[in-house]
């Protein structure tokens, strides 16, 4: 992936010289409406922002638009603008996957290409493409860390977890924990791993808009139904979908007296700066990072080859189906991180200042 995304930005740049030196814009300059969920999380902030620089380098008018803290009703409106004022290409991160069929409904009509980034946009047959990271992926490496590190397929002891989930209104959500189950589900049918709990679906694991106070809430009323604790019921693994809830899951641990020397393996995604510092500090196992760099990149560069009449970039057309048939995705390559090889994916590659990190900064 490495060899692929360097190029991807050359190419880009290349774009962007050529800009430079012409007066006017190329004919194939198209209008582009990106459309993110949340300002309150830096991973949206810095994908919007990437995405804008980028295409706005290819020579695209861009709009990018914010959808408050997850406000569906904001972002069916900014969406409804954008298509107002002539967008041809809408890039867009829902905020509910499943509110965004309505003010979709005129886009094919309305040679509109609608990418769904990294979230998949359901109940709608105007959406062109998908861009995001193997999610099913993610949750199968989640799982055999725990796997590996509990040594779940050699080990006679029974080990003891408990399962969370994201939102339920996030597609992501679903696939993630599949691919987790996959892993797992034959040691919990065997007894080799228990659920003292018995949660296991969505349904009784997820986490509203993966809010880490929603985690550490669920965390510990588990933790005081179960008598979870140092000394108390044994808790091997705690399986968490992504970083915001591992931070949740983590805090409510902490309360209940883990620390470093005992706290059960907890994992994550996103490799949030807090969360890194969790792993340095050994609170967190391991998390799947996914650069959301490239991510942003690929999305530009799906704009740019259909606007040009050339072959959009696909690698799946099967895996993911929004409610009425697949849709043609491009999916990126997740990295598995933990203390071993934290310093050379994050801190040598320039993706984090690692005297930030080490220093707690948010």
């Amino acid at each position: 992936m490495l060899n692929y995304s360097k190029s991807l930005r050359a190419a880009l740049g290349v774009c962007a010289a050529f800009m430079l030196c012409c007066a006017a814009a190329p004919v194939w300059a198209a209008r582009v409406g990106i459309s993110m969920p949340t300002d309150q999380r830096q991973r949206w902030l810095d994908d919007g922002y990437e995405m804008k620089i980028g295409l706005e380098a290819a020579g695209h008018e861009v709009a990018l638009t914010y959808a408050g803290d997850n406000d569906v009703a904001l972002q069916k409106k900014q969406i409804a603008e954008m298509i107002s004022q002539g967008a041809t290409f809408l890039i867009i991160t829902a905020a509910d996957r499943n509110s965004l069929v309505e003010v979709l409904k005129d886009c094919r009509d309305k040679k509109i290409t609608v990418i769904a980034y990294d979230r998949l946009i359901a109940g709608t047959p105007n959406l062109s493409y998908y861009v995001s990271f193997d999610n099913y992926k993610i949750g199968v490496m989640q799982a055999r860390y725990l796997e590996s590190m509990l040594e779940l397929a050699t080990s006679k002891q029974k080990r003891y977890i408990e399962i969370f989930s994201g939102s339920k209104d996030d597609s992501n959500a679903t696939y993630i924990l599949n691919g987790s189950l996959s892993v797992l589900q034959p040691y919990l049918d065997k007894g080799t791993v228990v659920c003292r709990s018995a949660q296991t679906s969505l349904e009784q694991t997820a986490v509203q808009n993966w809010r880490p106070e929603l985690a550490e809430q669920r965390m510990s009323e588990l933790i005081k139904e179960l008598g979870y604790g140092p000394e108390g019921t044994k808790l091997d693994a705690v399986l968490s979908p992504n970083d915001s809830i591992a931070r949740g899951i983590i805090a409510a641990l902490q309360k209940a007296g883990y620390d470093q020397s005992n706290i059960p393996l907890t994992e994550g995604q996103d490799c949030d700066k807090r969360n890194v510092k969790l792993i340095v500090d050994g609170l967190q196992g391991m998390s799947v990072f996914k650069d959301t760099r490239e991510l942003a990149l690929m999305a530009v560069a799906m704009v740019d080859a259909s606007v040009k009449g050339q072959e959009v970039p696909v690698n799946d057309t099967t895996s993911y189906d929004n409610g009425l048939g697949p849709v043609s995705a491009f999916l990126m390559e997740p990295v598995m991180v933990s203390r071993g090889n934290l310093r050379e994916v994050l801190f040598d590659s320039g993706y984090y200042d690692e005297s930030v990190i080490l220093n707690g900064q948010p």
